[in-house]
């Protein structure tokens, strides 16, 4: 499926919000926010296969005051130089470029039917600030996959009022399982929130472009999981 590319301006600049327009040309906008591997061949993967479910998805170039482009290997090398990289990145001005990618998102003419955010990793934090924003009230649904700044915020979880989705590995060795807890106990009698916990699983469990991460079991149960949800609060069909 063909990529476009699209700048969307900020108030320092300009970055890239990489396009997937599924066949049919329209259909609502799935913003995809990427891990600390950037707009790597994973994430063009993920992003193709939602767009082939009917989604127009857009991937924001998360590190384009650092590195324009950013997408690295899914090997040991390419994690330890993430990881370097990730260790200067502003969340804060992150958040804002994810909110500004969202807005490019919704504007576009193929958008219909309300817009969401799917995010992993560093996405997935991202995704759960950007939902706390004004309540999500412009996002029909949120999904996070094991976002490790998502148990240090749980007063966040108050501000959310739109529908989202949490997924955890319950052995995370960069979320501890009583991370992972913090977010359950926030999550408690919210009925906007849901939270699954792969048990099995520990990081990054759905990158099947990463070996020495993907657990494809915890993967496709994961992955149901979040399609059916998106079915129910942004149905692409």
């Amino acid at each position: 499926m063909p990529e476009r590319t699209q700048t969307v301006t900020v108030a320092d600049g300009g970055f890239d919000l990489r396009l997937w327009i599924p066949e049919r040309g329209s259909g609502p906008g799935l913003l995809l926010i990427p891990e600390i591997w950037g707009v790597s061949d994973y994430i063009r993967a993920v992003a193709a296969d939602l767009a082939e479910l009917g989604y127009v998805v857009g991937v924001p170039d998360l590190f384009w005051r650092l590195r324009p482009g950013w997408a690295a290997a899914h090997d040991e090398e390419g994690l330890r130089a993430s990881l370097e990289l990730s260790a200067d990145f502003d969340p804060e001005k992150g958040a804002d470029d994810c909110a500004a990618a969202l807005a490019a998102l919704a504007a576009r003419p193929e958008v219909t039917g309300g817009t969401g955010a799917l995010g992993f990793c560093l996405g997935g934090s991202l995704a759960y600030a950007v939902a706390a924003r004004a309540g999500g009230s412009d996002l029909s649904a949120v999904v996070s996959f094991y976002g490790s700044a998502v148990p240090d915020a749980p007063q966040l979880m108050g501000d959310v009022r739109c529908p989202i989705q949490f997924h955890f590995g319950g052995r995370d060795p960069y979320i501890p399982r009583d991370r992972v807890a913090v977010v359950e106990d926030a999550a408690a009698g919210r009925p906007n929130v849901e939270v699954h916990v792969q048990e099995e699983a520990g990081h990054a469990f759905h990158n099947f472009f990463a070996p020495m991460f993907h657990n494809p079991e915890a993967g496709r149960t994961a992955w149901g999981l979040a399609m059916d949800f998106l079915r129910r609060h942004l149905p692409a069909a």
